[in-house]
C-alpha cells in the first residue's frame, strides 16, 4: 500500500484522545489521530510525524490527518483507518498460510453483538477474522494492547463462540514496524483482553501476527509486508 499527499511536521501535545498539535511551518496546526492506543512511548514533543491534508473539512475541526510518527529511525502507521486495506492486500497476496485461497466476501460483518472486520470464503469454506493494528515494541517484543480494550475482549468472544458453533475464525495482529522479533500479549496493560486471547488460541481460534516495514520518499508512505513473527502466549 501507499499512501500519497503527506506533509511532515513535529508532535507538540495531544490535548484529547482524537487530536494532535503539531508544528507546521512557521505556526501550528490541529491534526485527526485516529488510533485508539496511548501511544505514550511514541508521541514524545518534537517528534517528526507524518500528516495528510483532509479530503473534505466541511464538517471538521481539523484539516489534517495523522498517518505516521518517527521512532528512533523507523516510520510507525498510527491510523487504523488502514487496517482493513492492508489486511486485505496481506489476505490476497498468498503470505500467510492460513489465509492461502481465502478471499474477502465481506468487511464490516456483523456477528452476534459485534461487527467484525472480515467474513472470508474459500470454496465451502468461510472463515471470521478480526483485525488489530499493534504499534508497542520493547527491546524486540511486540504487545497488544497499549490500552485497554473491552470492544478488543468481546470480538475474541465472538471468535470463540463462532469457533465452536463450527465456523473457522481468526485473528490478526499487523505489527505496523519493522523491529518486533516477537509477540506477547500485553498482559500487566490488560490481562482480561490477554487471558481470553489465550484461551481463544487454545480453542481453535487462529491467531497470526506479521510485521511492516514502511518507507517514506518524498511525499508518499510506502506500507511493505515484512515478515511472519513468532507468537509467544
Amino acid at each position: 500500500m501507499i499512501i500519497f499527499n503527506l506533509i511532515m511536521g513535529n508532535f507538540l501535545e495531544r490535548p484529547n484522545r482524537f487530536t494532535v498539535i503539531f508544528n507546521y511551518k512557521l505556526g501550528t496546526e490541529k491534526a485527526h489521530l485516529r488510533d485508539p492506543g496511548r501511544l505514550k512511548e511514541l508521541l514524545v514533543h518534537g517528534v517528526p510525524l507524518l500528516l495528510r491534508p483532509a479530503e473534505n473539512i466541511t464538517n471538521r475541526k481539523t484539516k489534517y490527518d495523522v498517518i505516521a510518527v518517527l521512532n528512533e529511525g523507523i516510520w510507525i502507521l498510527i491510523n487504523s483507518g488502514f487496517h482493513s486495506d492492508i489486511a486485505a492486500e496481506l489476505i490476497e497476496s498468498g503470505r500467510v498460510d492460513e489465509f492461502k485461497g481465502y478471499n474477502v466476501e465481506k468487511r464490516e460483518y456483523t456477528y452476534g453483538k459485534s461487527r467484525l472486520d472480515f467474513l472470508l470464503y474459500y470454496k465451502n469454506e468461510k472463515m471470521l477474522l478480526e483485525v488489530k493494528g499493534c504499534t508497542l515494541v520493547d527491546n524486540g517484543l511486540a504487545k497488544f494492547p497499549d490500552a485497554p480494550t473491552t470492544r478488543g475482549k468481546r470480538h475474541l468472544e465472538e471468535l470463540i463462540r463462532a469457533k465452536s458453533e463450527g465456523l473457522n475464525s481468526a485473528v490478526l495482529f499487523l505489527i505496523m514496524r519493522e523491529d518486533a522479533v516477537e509477540f506477547t500479549p500485553n498482559t500487566k496493560m490488560d490481562p482480561d483482553f490477554s487471558n481470553t486471547l489465550i484461551d481463544a488460541h487454545k480453542k481453535g481460534v487462529k491467531i497470526v501476527t506479521y510485521s511492516f516495514k514502511n518507507i517514506y520518499k518524498n511525499d508518499y508512505l510506502a506500507i511493505n509486508p515484512h515478515k511472519r513473527i513468532n507468537i509467544k502466549l
